[in-house]
């Protein structure tokens, strides 16, 4: 009976990861530029000294799904959607390089540009911070135009240029922070055809009915593997009683 519970435990674990991922998804479904996890199931063999019997099912996120999500326009000017398929670079909260689809851009007190969700974004010398201006925009290649406050307005200034970059030729992963990163620890170079849309801004690509409907899946799977320990330990108790009958 020990393997059929075995077999059991290994698909409850493979079902709370999965209903996570989802969890998540769902969680995330009004996130600007937000990018839907894809759990993957995977075995792997027990090992030991004797011969290798047994494997257990490993469920992890091994990607995003990269389809865009819908444009809408929104007239904020520090709102940009990415056109095709690149990433906004940002600086991590441990530091490092990450990149994400999320458009939209705010300023902090101190002038420094960040995202929604609050990671710095990068230009060509690091973490771009704006001085005080009347107006900003930001141009199709992701130059920062500024008038400084009191400034003519039919002279703007560029003070940075966002990074931007394409993963193409590059292998990504996508991390609990919700950032991607170059699998290696390396840093993705700037894409000079990438392009931006201002003033508009790129919604998650969630779908919320097909992720309640996982979870649904997911949930039912983990009753299915609940009712086979049960169906399990009514057997061992059987075949208990019968070892204990007299004669």
């Amino acid at each position: 009976m020990d393997r059929l519970v075995d077999i059991a435990r290994t698909a409850m674990r493979g079902s709370m990861a999965r209903q996570t991922a989802v969890a998540n998804n769902l969680a995330n479904v009004n996130t600007a530029g937000f990018r839907a996890e894809i759990v993957n199931a995977s075995t792997r063999w027990i090992g030991g000294p004797t011969l290798q019997s047994r494997a257990e099912q490993v469920d992890q996120v091994i990607g995003a799904d990269m389809k865009q999500g819908s444009v809408v326009q929104t007239g904020n000017a520090l709102d940009v959607a990415l056109d095709g398929d690149g990433f906004f670079a940002v600086q991590a909260n441990d530091g490092s390089e990450g990149y994400t689809r999320r458009g939209d851009l705010k300023l902090s007190d101190s002038g420094l540009l960040t995202t929604g969700e609050g990671h710095p974004v990068l230009g060509e010398g690091g973490p771009i911070t704006l001085p005080p201006a009347d107006s900003v925009k930001i141009a199709k290649d992701g130059g920062i135009w500024i008038v400084p406050q009191g400034g003519q307005i039919d002279q703007p200034q560029l003070v940075d240029t966002i990074k931007l970059v394409n993963a193409r030729g590059s292998v990504i992963a996508k991390g609990t922070d919700n950032l991607f990163r170059e699998v290696n620890g390396g840093a993705l170079p700037t894409d000079p055809m990438a392009s931006v849309t201002s003033g508009a801004l790129e919604g998650s690509n969630v779908n919320a009915t097909s992720a309640l409907v996982q979870m649904i899946e997911a949930s039912r799977a983990w009753e299915t593997q609940i009712k086979l320990i049960d169906t399990a330990k009514d057997i061992d108790s059987g075949g208990a009683s019968l070892m204990r009958l007299d004669g």
